[in-house]
């Protein structure tokens, strides 16, 4: 596909099937990590209340995720229900997190590594065999 020609110093700003594009930093401030939080993929969000009707420092990306969040939800289901870039989500849940919108819950490991009762089970049941 051609693009028609443009001056040195513009950008393209819009995409001719999709209309005007907005860049995930933008979004974010350029930020590429978030304020707290580590969110994986797999990590439970849930909006602490209702939706506010409007709060400094809140764009209405913020403001999608915490609609969306009103039931509990995954980082990978906030995603794709979004259509942005994962670090760019993470980012925003950051932001709703500091100010106290939402409440996490992060996956728990299923074994500690650590346990020695684990290893002696696992030495146990291998004399067993």
């Amino acid at each position: 596909m051609s693009y028609p020609p443009q001056e040195p110093d513009q950008e393209r700003w819009t995409d001719d099937g999709a209309g005007p594009l907005v860049r995930p930093y933008v979004m974010t401030g350029g930020r590429l990590q978030p304020v707290r939080g580590n969110f994986d993929l797999i990590t439970l969000v849930e909006a602490t209340g209702p939706v506010p009707a409007h709060v400094i420092g809140l764009g209405p990306e913020h403001l999608s995720i915490l609609r969306l969040t009103q039931t509990m939800m995954s980082v990978a289901e906030l995603t794709a229900h979004l259509d942005l870039p994962s670090g760019t989500v993470r980012v925003l849940l950051g932001d709703l997190l500091d100010k106290g919108h939402v409440t996490v819950q992060e996956p728990t490991p299923e074994i500690d590594m650590q346990d020695l009762r684990m290893y002696q089970a696992v030495i146990d049941g291998l004399r067993a065999l």
